[in-house]
């Protein structure tokens, strides 16, 4: 079994990755290219459910009765997940206005 500091690194790197790529996809669609834009949050979902997968894993040691220390770094990796999944989900709403915006020809972008 790896490390617990192992698996709070990947959570961090999984949750950075995907909060990347979400920022990316609202980039991407404010430009007006909408696959690229689907794509890069496709990417995000791929790199969150990774950390998510990690994280259920952490959950069901702790299950098992196997205890996870709680440090500074953990709670730190754990706020970076939930942000970057937040952010994930308003990235893809983002790209929804902004293609239904394109498409009713409302504004210029």
């Amino acid at each position: 079994m790896e490390g617990i500091q192992e698996y709070i690194f990947k959570l961090i790197l999984h949750g950075g990755n995907g909060r990347s790529s979400a920022m990316e996809a609202i980039a991407a669609a404010k430009s007006g290219n909408f696959s690229e834009a689907r794509e890069k949050l496709t990417q995000a979902a791929e790199e969150l459910n990774a950390a998510h997968h990690i994280q259920t894993s952490l959950i069901q040691g702790e299950i098992r009765g196997e205890s996870t220390e709680i440090s500074l770094l953990m709670i730190h990796a754990q706020d970076h997940l939930m942000n970057a999944m937040t952010i994930k989900e308003m990235a893809t709403e983002f790209v929804d206005l902004y293609e239904a915006i394109k498409i009713s020809g409302g504004i210029t972008l």
